[in-house]
């Protein structure tokens, strides 16, 4: 049995909360470059340069990327052989989430009540999510997500007799219905399968996933190729001014199901797709 005081796991989330909003990942960045060379059109090419130059004065100037630094969704994979000591874990991970927005001067953008809708006034709580695995690590993810994006993001119940084809169709829908409300370029998560709520887990995670990097099953890969590319062809492009770059990454997440249901969810992300990874 492993250790680990509760104000390691806060200190994490709270340096977290700060680089995703300050720098983009390091795939991100990649992918994102890539786009830039190989962008077709003219203004497209001039919103995407644009976009770098506003991540470059971020990162320098250490100041967000954007105004919407979104709610915070940490995941956390801890590990069975894990002992917490020195407090609560929830209220750690809620004191990481405070402090990081408050100490990196990020906009506070959670109410208290979604019909009052009075501004908690530190951006908590956070989405929080836990996964119990073997070992004695505990691997955090902090993704803030704004909410242009997340507003765009779809549930479909889909008839099982709907198929591949109509997973597709889901995708290809949800993303075309987004158009430049979701800050295009977009990276999209999708979840196949489970439950109602289970899909759109699957479907935030699939974000979080290394940009570009194909799912290892042979039909979903070839669904997020295929749906990339036409994604890509649909001429919505960066800024949802024209081009042909409307999507950087597709990131599919399958899980068994029953007999009666194909659930899909679209939960649909910006060009910064923020993220950031510990592991104590």
């Amino acid at each position: 049995m492993r250790s680990i005081q509760v104000e390691k796991v806060r200190d994490a989330v709270r340096d977290m909360c700060i680089e995703a909003n300050y720098s983009l990942s390091p795939d991100m960045r990649c992918v994102f470059e890539k786009a830039c060379q190989e962008e077709k059109s003219p203004l497209g090419r001039q919103i995407l340069n644009q976009l770098s130059e506003n991540l470059e004065i971020a990162k320098k100037d250490e100041i967000p990327i954007c105004q919407d630094t979104g709610m915070a969704v940490v995941f956390l994979e801890v590990g069975q052989e894990v002992h917490f000591e020195g407090g609560s874990l929830e209220e750690a991970v809620q004191e990481g989430i405070r402090l990081g927005y408050t100490e990196g001067y990020l906009r506070k953008s959670v109410v208290g009540d979604p019909v009052l809708r009075v501004n908690t006034g530190d951006n908590t709580p956070g989405v929080l999510y836990y996964e119990i695995v073997p070992g004695d690590r505990v691997t955090i993810q902090v993704a803030p997500k704004g909410f242009g994006s997340e507003n765009m993001s779809r549930v479909f119940m889909l008839k099982p007799a709907d198929g591949l084809e109509g997973v597709k169709n889901a995708i290809l829908t949800a993303v075309k219905d987004a158009g430049p409300n979701a800050c295009p370029p977009m990276v999209v998560g999708v979840g196949v399968g489970g439950t109602f709520e289970k899909c759109a887990l699957m479907a935030k995670k699939a974000l979080l996933r290394t940009t570009g990097e194909h799912s290892e099953i042979e039909w979903v890969s070839n669904l997020e190729k295929e749906v990339l590319q036409e994604l890509n062809q649909t001429g919505i492009g960066p800024g949802g001014l024209g081009g042909t770059t409307t999507v950087l990454a597709v990131h599919v997440n399958t899980y068994p199901t029953h007999i009666a249901g194909l659930p899909v969810a679209v939960n649909i992300c910006c060009h910064v797709n923020r993220h950031a990874k510990r592991e104590l």
